[in-house]
């Protein structure tokens, strides 16, 4: 934001009178002290001869006129104090200004690149089509925000934060020492301003010019304060008064007059008013949450319409979305794991479903139709049939294994103590940190073999009923020839079972997928 500064008075400021006096002193010997009288001397005769009558140098007193003075600020920044409490530091500000800049394609890009817009267009678009379309809309939006265009936005947010500082100083804490019957934002009462110490508000007065020097008295406030009301619906101050303000506020800070009060009053004639600054920049961190909020809502819907596969599938599967089998290789195993900053047990959902699977359905039903198929039919070559009796023994004693596992993660398993007194040393020794990161390893390789030799296993006994739901369909049977023999033999419609069974196997393999990464 750019501020004007105040001219120098004809006698020249006094930080600029006492720099030059220090560095005179130093050819001459002259007395620091000394000189530093001799500068508040002169700043209490500009004081005495100055038109406005705030302050008596002689007792170190600021006058009523001082009081009348920031009771006038007062009058019309007071309702907007409500209207702009923690307005500074507020994101509906930021939000206001740069939508001011924005040109009429990027809000209408803007009103695309929200929560609501995407959840709706979910409802038509996949996650892929989605992303991408977002990713246009952003190009598009982004690409405005030059240097140029980031700076003016910056500066008029400076503008307005300066403002909204200067405004919500506390004028009635200040007024109240000069009238401590005045009430607050209460016109009619008419006050009775007294003349007090200076002493008493000198740290006020210091507060108030680092808002008061910081304010941009020459920007354009009719623009500013129309933009501001068809942005909130309301006059936040009035224009005509507030720029008439803006014109003798501008006079008081040529003026210089309330840092030589500050520094006669204070007997440091060196004294410097700082403005506060407004610096912020807004663009950039506007831009990165927006990215960010829309990554978020593409992760959250890929993440909902990954849940609602997986749901079905589990459905499919087990007849219910919720398949609890493991007890110890799970989730809730891993909090402790996730308080030492690791990820735990990674392979629980694949492993908890392969388990659920082979404990309710594939050591009854399966059995049942694999053994009569192995037994009582005449394959045309025994190397078929030996595929999927191998395969069907490998997943019974997978389903042994997987129990055995996850027992030995159990109060009593011999892995499961182990990881206990490892986490326990983990707190005192970094060597047990990186067992514990081994162990862990070493226990997710475990699973993760599991899970793929139970992937591969399932995946050979769906082919093999593939073919022989195929076999039975042919006029010509190619891979059992006495399926009249089996079909008699059955307790079920044999077509029917195999079919059955093949799509539980084939909805298992598609919800492994989830959980298993590409690489394994």
């Amino acid at each position: 934001m750019a501020t004007k500064s105040p001219g120098p008075s004809a006698a020249g400021t006094p930080s600029e009178t006492g720099i030059l006096a220090r560095i005179l002193s130093i050819f001459t010997g002259g007395d620091p002290e000394a000189e530093k009288k001799k500068l508040l001397r002169s700043i209490g005769k500009d004081l005495s001869r100055s038109r406005y009558k705030f302050y008596k140098p002689k007792g170190s007193e600021a006058l009523p006129g001082l009081g009348r003075f920031f009771y006038e600020i007062y009058k019309i920044v007071a309702p907007a104090q409500i209207l702009l409490t923690n307005a500074a530091g507020s994101g509906v500000l930021r939000s206001f200004v740069i939508e001011s800049f924005l040109s009429p394609e990027q809000k209408e890009i803007s009103e695309r690149l929200t929560d609501a817009w995407i959840q709706e267009k979910a409802k038509t678009l996949s996650v892929k089509e989605l992303s991408e379309l977002v990713k246009q809309d952003m190009i598009r939006f982004i690409s405005v925000f030059d240097g140029d265009l980031t700076a003016r936005i910056d500066t008029a947010h400076a503008t307005l934060v300066a403002l909204a500082n200067f405004v919500n100083f506390d004028y009635f804490f200040l007024l109240k020492k000069f009238d401590s019957s005045i009430p607050e934002r209460n016109f009619t009462y008419h006050p009775k301003f007294e003349t007090i110490s200076a002493d008493y508000i000198v740290d006020d007065l210091k507060d108030f010019l680092e808002v008061f020097l910081a304010l941009n008295l020459e920007a354009d406030w009719k623009r500013i304060l129309g933009a501001l009301k068809e942005y909130r619906n309301i006059d936040v101050l009035p224009v005509d008064p507030w720029i008439k303000l803006t014109g003798a506020l501008n006079e008081v800070r040529q003026s210089r007059i309330l840092e030589q009060v500050v520094r006669h009053a204070q007997k440091d004639p060196y004294w410097t008013a700082a403005p506060r600054s407004q610096a912020d920049r807004i663009v950039e961190p506007f831009l990165e949450k927006l990215r960010s909020q829309m990554e978020i809502q593409l992760q959250k819907i890929a993440q909902e319409r990954r849940n609602s596969k997986i749901d079905d599938l589990a459905k499919q599967v087990f007849g219910t979305s919720v398949v609890v089998r493991m007890k110890n290789y799970t989730d809730k195993a891993n909090v402790v794991f996730a308080k030492k900053m690791m990820g735990g047990f990674t392979q629980t959902a694949a492993l908890n479903y392969i388990r659920a699977f082979l404990i309710d359905f594939f050591k009854k039903d399966v059995r049942e139709l694999v053994d009569l198929l192995i037994i009582r039919g005449q394959w045309t070559t025994s190397i078929l049939s030996q595929q999927l009796s191998d395969a069907y023994h490998a997943l019974l004693e997978l389903s042994d294994e997987i129990i055995r596992f996850d027992d030995s993660l159990g109060d009593d398993g011999d892995l499961g103590n182990k990881l206990r007194n490892v986490l326990a040393k983990s707190d005192r020794d970094k060597e047990q940190l990186k067992y514990l990161r081994n162990l862990l390893k070493d226990t997710n390789d475990r699973a993760s073999g599991m899970v793929n030799r139970s992937a591969l296993n399932l995946i050979s006994v769906g082919k093999h009923l593939k073919s022989l739901i195929e076999d039975l369909s042919r006029p010509h049977h190619e891979v059992v020839l006495n399926w009249k023999e089996i079909e008699n033999s059955a307790a079920h419609p044999v077509k029917e079972w195999m079919l059955g069974t093949y799509k539980k196997i084939y909805y298992l393999v598609q919800l492994l997928q989830f959980f298993v990464s590409k690489e394994q």
